[in-house]
Parts: structure tokens; sequence; C-alpha cells
């Protein structure tokens, strides 16, 4: 049998705690089947003092990750502490220099700098593995890198944040408000004291931008991605879309068009008989549209200790497995000096139409007045009804509309000129609609 692949771990949370028990458990089992034993010889952590049940005999000690990736006598170096600058970014690449082999779950740190890393580790002949980085234990990145090679990828589209979805899960069947779900998410430690990064949809973003690289074939391009989170969906959008046949959930969408790569993370209502209508709760799903295969949807949970340090472990496996020497599989799925500049899409025809929710004054000539603002933008409306709602006034009531194909900027305008008039109430709702293949 070879020598032992020694790991060094920096960072040791939920995550970095499940991955050290789950490979001191399950030893005898890794080792046959990975050729070799995977042993953890040097950690780092905030506090060395700290119980953490299990047991750290055995193991070096470092004070930083900084000193644990230039010192350790390790062949891999795992980064679990966090974030796209400071220790993270820094360990990572004193790391890759060395030439030793990298995992991560760190999607912020790809997001900003997966391409300055992917060149080093490929100068140096070392693998970086970020399986765990998006839809945790969920493998779309093995999918994307190597599974699908030969296919020509057109969208890439799912629920990527287990807090959003479980916030409107609960929404949904509970009847509950935004504010009463996202407490109940941070009671639960589904969601973090400051939920912004989630909520808003930076997690998300972040996600996309990697599966929009390996997609692609692009350099990674987080900072184009249209972005908006799920704090101003109310229960009325919930029960509206309910009423419509539809699901609201937060979706990331990348997709190539004629004129680029459009990116985009938003809510959107889905059908409620599709597949990825049914994911509910914190599970993830990506979906996966090809030439050859055609769609690929893959669901699972997509985060929480267990999941996310069991992607690592695969990433750490897929290490031990590997052939000193050996072809190395291209970090980005395409060689990071080959990534094609990233080239934003033009605005276009949104397929699925839109959702439009307006609470307006309760008079004459309201709908006329609605209908031609759509006519005025060359909006053509599938449907436009006043949706009953019992804590209303008789002043006021709510129209919802749901367009067919037209531009976002259409439906900007033709919003912007809705709020012009005096009979609107409060801030209309625009929701886009998808209507994904898979069912």
């Amino acid at each position: 049998m070879a020598d032992a692949l020694k790991v060094g771990i920096a960072g040791l949370g939920t995550v970095g705690a499940s991955l050290v028990k789950i490979i001191q458990t399950r030893a005898n089992e890794l080792a046959v089947t990975c050729g070799r034993a995977i042993e953890i010889t040097a950690v780092t952590a905030r506090d060395r003092n700290r119980d953490r049940g299990f047991d750290m005999s055995g193991m070096a000690w470092f004070e930083t990750p900084e000193k644990l990736a230039a010192e350790a006598d390790i062949d891999v170096f795992v980064e679990l502490v966090g974030g796209a600058t400071g220790a993270a970014a820094d360990s990572v690449k004193i790391a890759l220099e060395r030439g030793l082999h990298v995992v991560t779950a760190n999607k912020a740190l790809l997001a900003a700098s997966g391409v300055e890393l992917a060149t080093i580790a490929e100068e140096k002949g070392a693998l970086l593995n970020f399986e765990a980085a998006v839809a945790g234990g969920i493998p779309v990145i093995k999918a994307l890198r190597e599974s699908l090679t030969g296919n020509t990828v057109s969208r890439v589209y799912g629920i990527m944040n287990g807090t959003c979805n479980y916030i409107l899960t609960k929404m949904e069947k509970e009847g509950l408000s935004f504010a009463e779900c996202l407490k109940e998410a941070q009671r639960l430690g589904y969601a973090e004291a400051d939920p912004a990064f989630d909520i808003e949809g930076n997690d998300t973003a972040h996600k996309l931008s990697i599966l929009t690289t390996l997609a692609f074939g692009t350099k990674i391009a987080a900072d184009e991605i249209y972005l908006e989170g799920i704090t101003n969906i109310s229960i009325d959008d919930i029960l509206a879309a309910a009423d419509l046949g539809y699901r609201i959930k937060l979706l990331g969408v990348a997709q190539r068009t004629e004129s680029g790569i459009e990116q985009r993370v938003h809510p959107t209502m889905v059908p409620h008989d599709s597949v990825i209508a049914q994911v509910d709760g914190v599970t993830n799903a990506v979906a996966i549209e090809s030439d050859i295969l055609g769609e690929l949807l893959m669901v699972g949970p997509g985060a929480g200790g267990n999941a996310t340090a069991s992607a690592v472990l695969g990433d750490i496996a897929d290490i031990a497995k590997s052939q000193p020497g050996a072809q190395r599989v291209p970090v980005l799925g395409t060689p990071a000096l080959a990534l094609a500049p990233y080239q934003k899409a033009r605005m276009r025809s949104h397929e699925g139409g839109y959702f439009i929710r307006l609470t307006v004054a309760d008079r004459t000539g309201v709908f006329a007045s609605v209908a031609a603002r759509m006519a005025e933008n060359s909006i053509s409306l599938e449907s436009i009804v006043q949706r009953p709602k019992p804590a209303q006034t008789d002043s006021s009531k709510t129209i919802i509309l749901v367009t067919h194909a037209t531009t976002e900027a259409s439906i900007r305008k033709a919003v912007e000129g809705i709020k012009q008039e005096s009979y609107l109430v409060g801030e209309p709702q625009v929701i886009r609609i998808e209507r994904p293949r898979a069912s």
C-alpha cells in the first residue's frame, strides 16, 4: 500500500470537526477504498483548548493557517476558515506555491480569486478541489468539471441557498410572514445572526459565478450578476403564486445566449408541478441543461456539518487515489490561461414572463390605466385579475398581472409609469416566472 496521505486542516468549526471525526472513525474503510491511509497530521483553529469531541493527539498544532500552510509536513492543505481575503486567501496561496494539493469549501474565496488560484495550482501541478463550495453534498462540481466533458451546456440553474429555501417553504406551508420565518431559521441555526449575506442573494451569487465558469469556460465574474434577494417577498406573493399554480423559489440562473452569458439571482415563480418546485426546506437543487445529456437535476443537502464534510472528504479521497505525475483535470474545467473573458449578455426578452402585484385605490378606471401602461411598453398580458384580500379596506384592492415574454427594461419602465399614478398604494412587486423543462 502507498504511503499515507498527510492532511492538514485549517479551521475546526462544525465542518472541520465533522471531517476529523469521519476520517478517524472510518480510517480502515478509507484506506481500502483509496489504496492508502488518510491521516490528519496538522491542524489549526482559533482556540486550541476547546473540546471538539475528538482526539487531537498526534496532530501538530499551528497558531495560524498561514504557518500550517507554510511549515507543516503535509500533502494536502484543507481550508475551512472562510472569507474571501485574509488568512483563508493567504494560506491557500502559500500552500499552492509550495506545490501542496488544496481542498476548500470557500465559495467567497473562489468567486474573488478562483482564476488566480487555479493558475497557481496548474503551474505547480497541484490539485485544487472545491466540491463543498457549491450546494454542499451535491456533486455538481465534479459533474461539470469531469462527467459532462463533451457536452455543450446551455443553462445551469437551481436552488443554492438552504436558508432562503427554508424561509420561503415555511412561509407557504404555515402562512407566516418573512420576519417570523427568518427568526425561526435563526433559532434553528439555518440563518446567521446577521442573515444579510444569505437573504440578499450574495451567497447564491458566489456559487453561481463558479458554476458559470465551469459550464461556459469563461473567467469568474461574480460582480456581473443581476442580484435580488427575498426580503421583499410577502405572504401575499406566496398566496397569489399558489393561486396561479406556482411556488416562489430563490434561483440562481446562468445561461448562454447569442450575445454572451446571462447570470441572475432573484426570487422566481416556478410551476407547482415542476421537480424544482418540490424542493423544500434547507435542501438544494441544481439543474444542468446540455445538448447530449439533456437535463440533469441533482437534489440533496446543501449545507450542514456532515453534508459539507462529506464533500470535502470526497475531494481528499480523489487526491489520495490520484497518481503522481498523472494528467490533472483543469481546476475550473478549462485550463486557467485558456478561460475566455466574460461577456455579459445584452438585455433580451424573458421567455417566462413576469408576475406583477399592485395594491391600488378602489376607483373606476384603474384596470384600464394599468393595462394602458403595459400596452405603451409593448407588454402583452396573459392575465389581469383582482385578488381578494380580507384584511384590505374597501378603499383599496390588489391587482395581479401575469405577462407574456418581455424584457426587464419594458417591465421596469411600465412599473415606473404606474408608480407616478395617484391610485397606487405602496410599492409594486415584480417577480420573474421560470418554466423549467424538468417535470
